[in-house]
């Protein structure tokens, strides 16, 4: 157990962090020759609650959990760390516009990037708090020294749902879904990828023999699913955004499986007509060592290329929304 990753997480006394911390305390995460050290960061008048959690971390007397760091500033937080999820954000109030949340967030990001400036040099960063793509890419462009490829905003909620709606569809396990890529933005006009995933390694549009469930029900239940759970549960989803939350360091720390990508929204390269330095979610795959690749060559008809470019499209606004906060 010679290994120590250093983790910090933000907004962590909030119910996504609430979700997370155990299991990354437990090893889930990074395996279990792993130590783990938690660095929290949460706003002054929540770090009495952090407190109350940090007992329950300690109550637990976790193997894996080497020691726990809490702070209401991210430099603190943030200093020698491998990994950085960044959970914590303003949520959208009553009468808010995107807009108008990309801003409230802005200066959330611009400060946390460039307190990233004192991670280690490995650094990985994983932004979930939304607009996630958008605040992943201010947090980047403000992130002195660490390259802009270490951000990624959070698809893989998006991806486990995708796969969870495919395999009722086609009355499976999820374990017998694959290739499922999402495209784009982390909102609605986000494209889950049916025309390239496979059930029991055969083409999904051949297992399900229902191109109009395909296009549009499937998609539109992916898109507006966090909605619904608000609607329904009466609060945002947490217990399925921290799992995936683990899923996604799961699949960066571990060599993908040749044949298969994840979901992620990682630093644009031109790949499939996404603007260059654009944050756009693509299917990638990973080398187990922090390294990763977007999947070249995969066939999308002009339908699909219509519902990725207006994703993208969306992109571009948001960028534009934060252009002054962005490092040229």
């Amino acid at each position: 157990m010679s290994k120590l990753v250093k983790v910090a997480v933000t907004g962590a006394a909030g119910q996504i962090g609430y979700a997370l911390l155990f299991r990354l305390a437990s090893g889930e995460a990074f395996g279990p020759d792993t130590r783990v050290a938690l660095h929290l960061l949460e706003v002054t008048p929540v770090l009495k609650a952090l407190e109350g959690v940090a007992m329950e971390l300690e109550d637990c007397a976790f193997p894996l959990l080497d020691h726990v760091v809490m702070s209401d500033d991210a430099r603190v937080a943030f200093d020698g760390v491998n990994w950085a999820l960044l959970v914590g954000a303003k949520p959208r109030g009553q009468g808010m516009e995107r807009g108008d949340l990309i801003r409230e967030n802005g200066p959330i990001f611009v400060a946390q990037g460039q307190a990233l400036s004192k991670a280690a040099n490995d650094l990985q960063v994983l932004v979930v708090g939304n607009p996630a793509n958008t605040n992943a890419l201010i947090a980047a462009n403000n992130a002195g020294g660490v390259p802009m490829e270490r951000f990624m905003a959070m698809t893989r909620l998006d991806q486990n749902r995708a796969y969870a709606q495919l395999a009722n569809k086609a009355g499976v396990t999820v374990n017998e879904v694959s290739n499922v890529t999402i495209w784009g933005n982390h909102s609605a006009t986000q494209y889950p990828d049916a025309e390239n995933a496979k059930i029991n390694g055969r083409p999904a549009y051949e297992v399900i023999n229902d191109q109009a469930w395909l296009r549009d029900e499937f998609i539109s239940t992916v898109q507006k699913r966090g909605a619904v759970v608000i609607a329904t549960r009466g609060h945002s989803s947490a217990a399925s955004a921290a799992n995936a939350i683990i899923n996604h360091v799961q699949s960066m720390v571990n060599k993908t499986p040749e044949g298969n990508w994840f979901s992620a929204a990682v630093l644009s390269d031109g790949s499939y007509g996404v603007d260059k330095g654009l944050i756009s979610s693509f299917p990638i795959v990973s080398d187990g060592q922090g390294a990763y690749q977007i999947v070249q060559g995969l066939l999308l008809s002009d339908w699909a290329k219509q519902k990725i470019e207006a994703s993208v499209q969306e992109l571009r606004e948001e960028k534009s929304v934060v252009a002054d906060l962005l490092k040229s």
